[in-house]
């Protein structure tokens, strides 16, 4: 029986089969579908974080304002629209995705401008209200673009499709570093309505240039009642993804949760600390934005590969490996500047001079561009592995809600975690401890992929094969 999913032939892809399917007008599209979906949640995550430390605002605000990106975890609650409404003339010029896609990047750029127009030292209440919007739309754009990337490419080629995902992606994250600089050399404000113009040129880019995808066969709501369209478009996506993997959905569920928790309680505090820490905006934004994302890039290829060659779950438990290593980079840095780092930074957050003779011995611009640079290798990597197989265990006919499903499954525990824990955990035991705390976050769903790998059957390791996906496989009995 032929198996079609990025862990389907393990040992049969070769670099040159590779690099070939690189090179399909899709992946082109998806670079910059990519690029669209990374800029918002960039914007209103770690760049806006940096501006409110710089603000004054205290490290636990910081971390309860990060509650504004529960629109990205919160999705699916969406998704079904996204795969059903028809919105008025832009459906029949742009097709179901494209026009989607528009509306949400018209969305993204009015956060921004928003945004771009408030002063958080003054009053806080209008920047959350432009990030609200920011997120809202960013994760409505999100779930057009992954169900775009998963009706555009067969099951083979998904991985490949995450890799260019995650350069695009990156490529955001390059463009926000500059964003910072920008910010550095004239204000926020400005950055803010740049990036703001920015989305509004690939909403032309989307209507132009890149194409709509042959859609699935999809559930025909004609002749129907109201409660029956609400099961085929809300419950029937959900149920089948139970019905498909059985009593494997416990652990399923818990590696999709779990996987990338380290990197979401770490990440939400990692530009306070580099302020703290005593970096400019300027530093942090040329090292964000010229150096860190290639090695991104690189991991998100790298990634790509390993997972068809190899398959998904040793892949997996690599990513796992490479996320304790790296997060647990920010644990040195901390102890290199020296035993009065939480004192000053404490005292910062308090509005007080710090205690006589206290000081932070700022780690040179090296040591923050290696650690950078590991933890951006591996977020590469972890991203294109995890990527396809979420999109392994999705099924076409309900890509954009089955997908948004998932993916909100672990980012809503992730940014749950995040906000609520992150800002008084760094203030309780340190930044030292707060760093080597999450990022031993990762044993737990190393344990449960290894388990899986041993006793699950096929499709809980993200294994399709060409059967009836409405039934369940015999293995799940």
């Amino acid at each position: 029986m032929s198996e079609a999913s990025p862990a389907a032939g393990p040992g049969r892809e070769t670099v040159g089969t590779a690099f070939r399917k690189y090179l399909k007008p899709t992946m082109a599209f998806m670079l910059v579908l990519g690029f669209a979906s990374g800029l918002p949640l960039m914007m209103v995550f770690s760049k806006l974080s940096f501006w409110l430390r710089e603000a004054g605002i205290d490290r636990a605000s910081i971390g309860g304002l990060y509650a504004v990106s529960f629109a990205y975890s919160l999705k699916f609650l969406w998704a079904p629209a996204v795969d059903r409404i028809k919105i008025p003339v832009l459906r029949s010029l742009l097709g179901q995705r494209r026009s989607w896609m528009v509306l949400a990047i018209c969305g993204t750029s009015l956060g921004l401008f928003l945004i771009s127009s408030t002063d958080p030292a003054v009053a806080i209440m209008p920047t959350v209200v432009g990030a609200l919007v920011l997120a809202f739309s960013g994760a409505t754009l999100d779930i057009s673009v992954d169900a775009w990337r998963i009706e555009s490419a067969p099951n083979d080629e998904q991985a490949n499709m995450a890799a260019v995902y995650n350069l695009g992606y990156r490529f955001a994250i390059m463009f926000s570093g500059f964003g910072m600089v920008i910010a550095g050399a004239t204000s926020w404000h400005f950055a803010y309505a740049l990036m703001a113009i920015v989305m509004l040129t690939i909403g032309a880019i989307v209507i132009v240039f890149i194409s709509e995808p042959e859609h699935a066969d999809r559930l025909k709501d004609e002749g129907k009642s109201f409660a029956l369209k609400v099961k085929d478009a809300v419950i029937e996506p959900f149920w089948q993804l139970v019905r498909k993997f059985g009593i494997w959905i416990l652990p399923v569920a818990g590696v999709v949760t779990l996987y990338r928790i380290s990197d979401f309680t770490m990440g939400v505090m990692a530009s306070p600390f580099y302020v703290d820490l005593g970096y400019s905006r300027e530093t942090v934004g040329w090292i964000q934005g010229v150096l860190g994302p290639w090695p991104i890039i690189v991991g998100g290829f790298v990634g790509g590969f390993v997972a068809v060659r190899y398959s998904l779950m040793p892949a997996l438990i690599a990513g796992g490996v490479i996320t304790l290593l790296t997060n647990g980079a920010f644990a040195g840095l901390a102890l290199a500047a020296g035993p009065d780092l939480d004192v000053v930074a404490n005292a910062v957050s308090q509005g007080v001079a710090p205690p006589p003779g206290a000081e932070v011995h700022t780690p040179t611009v090296w040591a923050l561009m290696g650690v950078i640079v590991a933890d951006n290798l591996a977020a590469g990597y972890v991203g294109s592995v995890f990527i396809a197989y979420m999109s392994s265990l999705a099924d076409r006919q309900f890509a954009a809600t089955q997908y948004a499903l998932l993916s909100s499954a672990y980012s809503f525990f992730c940014k749950l975690a995040a906000t609520t824990t992150s800002g008084p955990l760094s203030e309780a035991i340190g930044w030292a401890g707060f760093f080597t705390v999450t990022a031993l976050y990762t044993l737990p769903p190393i344990a449960l992929i290894i388990f899986i790998m041993r006793y699950g059957p096929d499709r809980a390791k993200g294994i399709r094969k060409d059967e009836p996906e409405d039934h369940p496989d015999k293995d799940f009995a």
